[in-house]
């Protein structure tokens, strides 16, 4: 039985006696404690390394007093088991030396076995889980298709994914196709989170507002809609589209639990847009985190007042950045929990 269920009880449109807050990229690279890990490890030996993967996603637990813990892996991890190369070049970022470009790449692509590929992922969560001793609970998560293909496709980040866009436009049949296999792929990974103990996920798609809202219907929002149908009888699921503030309705409609929205849109319009039978989450601006302590305790409070109480799961709008003090971070989350509707 978990201690602290804030979100679980938010994600069902329970009261609650206070938002709940976590931050996405909690456990990582603002802490000097990972720093410590980063010296010594590979960035994939960190995460294949099920002890390091436990360590890594409770140190913000206990450090920063967050009321989830979040997994700590990356979406890449899905490529890699489908059969593409993977590199995490620390300071420039993921890099696929051999990315899917025509029908003949795309047959070095497989639907894997994820307990074969990514069986690694599951015993972090095992131990994760007997780890946290039900203190809070455990978020699950993958990319969504769409930001997986344009990793797969495009080889490397990019601010505009160009390349990949070209090649839905230039060979639809052969993205849906890759699309649909990077979906089946999801499913069965995220199914085997639950399995293994997570209890909630999110479905990041970090490139879902590169594209119109046409587009987005057709190249990602088709293909979340099945996993989030897949998930739904088992455990409570969010959808972070980040940009894709255009497809909040439509997003709402899947019948996940809660939206993540970032710092560009206001909370009553992404309310209006939404409606009132999802959880919001969001949307503090990571960049504000490097605000002196007062400011942040202030801003935090007027996002409070703006979502309202209810429905409203505090978090950044993107991922905490790098340079952000163990301090601010934490003062974010202290005016969370001290903050009362």
């Amino acid at each position: 039985m978990l201690k602290n269920d804030l979100i679980l009880r938010t994600l069902r449109g329970e009261p609650t006696e206070r938002t709940p807050v976590w931050m996405m990229r909690q456990a990582g690279r603002y802490l000097p404690q990972y720093m410590v890990l980063r010296e010594k490890y590979g960035f994939f030996e960190r995460c294949q390394t099920p002890e390091l993967a436990c360590e890594i996603t409770i140190q913000p637990i206990d450090i920063v007093g967050v009321d989830a813990a979040i997994l700590f892996s990356d979406i890449l991890v899905v490529p890699q088991a489908m059969g593409l190369e993977v590199q995490l070049i620390e300071t420039k970022g993921p890099v696929l030396p051999d990315p899917i470009k025509t029908t003949n790449d795309l047959s070095r692509v497989r639907i894997p076995d994820v307990d074969e590929t990514l069986g690694y992922v599951f015993d972090a969560i095992r131990l994760i889980k007997q780890e946290l001793n039900e203190r809070v609970p455990l978020i699950g998560f993958a990319g969504a298709p769409w930001t997986l293909l344009c990793y797969m496709v495009q080889g490397k980040g990019s601010k505009t994914f160009d390349e990949a866009k070209a090649f839905c436009y230039t060979q639809p049949v052969l993205a849906h196709q890759l699309l649909q296999m990077i979906t089946d792929t999801t499913i069965a990974y995220l199914q085997g989170q639950v399995k293994a103990g997570a209890d909630l996920v999110q479905i990041f798609d970090s490139w879902g507002g590169l594209l119109s809202k046409k587009d987005f219907e057709d190249f990602s929002l088709r293909y979340i809609r099945q996993i989030v149908a897949a998930l739904k009888d088992t455990v409570p699921t969010i959808i972070f589209a980040k940009g894709a503030w255009h497809s909040l309705e439509a997003m709402a409609a899947t019948g996940a639990q809660g939206l993540g929205i970032d710092w560009c849109i206001e909370a009553p319009v992404a309310r209006q847009f939404a409606g009132g039978q999802v959880t919001l989450q969001g949307n503090f601006d990571p960049a504000k985190l490097l605000s002196p302590v007062k400011v942040i305790e202030q801003e935090t409070k007027e996002m409070l007042a703006a979502f309202g109480p209810g429905r409203h799961i505090a978090n950044l709008g993107h991922g905490i950045l790098p340079n952000v003090p163990v301090d601010h971070a934490r003062a974010f989350v202290d005016a969370v929990k001290n903050y009362r509707h």
